[in-house]
């Protein structure tokens, strides 16, 4: 799995324009589900994700997680993190799960970040979406599950 999480002090998400989701402080996560992906991979991503502490303390040092600062989180899907653009101009996306084995790792990524008490609000899988954010910093972090150890 990979994630592109960008620390906000909001962001929202729209879909036939109609607010699907919104949030204040936290993280907007943008994820993508390869094709052998799992549970292992999905769980590894959230926990990372769930205890990053990149938000300022009283000494202005990035020092706090989620959870110290009560934040939530916005999850979109996002199959062309999965790209490849190694070859000519047109990325390829084999490597991007099918939505039928992605969109359940991406509820179940999900569930493990709301099992720690966070509030998480989502996009609609699969779907077209507009995401508007406000990158507090700005601080964008990569992550590919992959790198992690499981």
């Amino acid at each position: 799995m990979k994630a592109i999480i960008q620390r906000v002090s909001s962001a929202y998400v729209q879909t036939e324009g109609k607010t699907v989701g919104s949030i204040g402080a936290g993280f907007l996560v943008l994820l993508g589900v390869e094709h052998d992906d799992d549970e292992r991979h999905a769980r590894a991503l959230a926990e990372k994700i769930s205890g990053l502490r990149v938000f300022t303390d009283e000494n202005d040092k990035m020092n706090l997680s989620l959870g110290d600062i009560d934040g939530s989180v916005l999850v979109i899907s996002n199959f062309t993190l999965c790209a490849d653009c190694s070859h000519g101009r047109r990325p390829s996306f084999i490597a991007a799960a099918r939505p039928e084995k992605a969109e359940p790792l991406y509820e179940y990524f999900c569930g493990i970040i709301r099992g720690k008490g966070i509030r998480v609000e989502n996009g609609v899988f699969g779907a077209d979406m507009q995401v508007s954010l406000v990158n507090d910093g700005p601080v964008t972090i990569d992550i590919n599950s992959k790198d992690l150890k499981i």
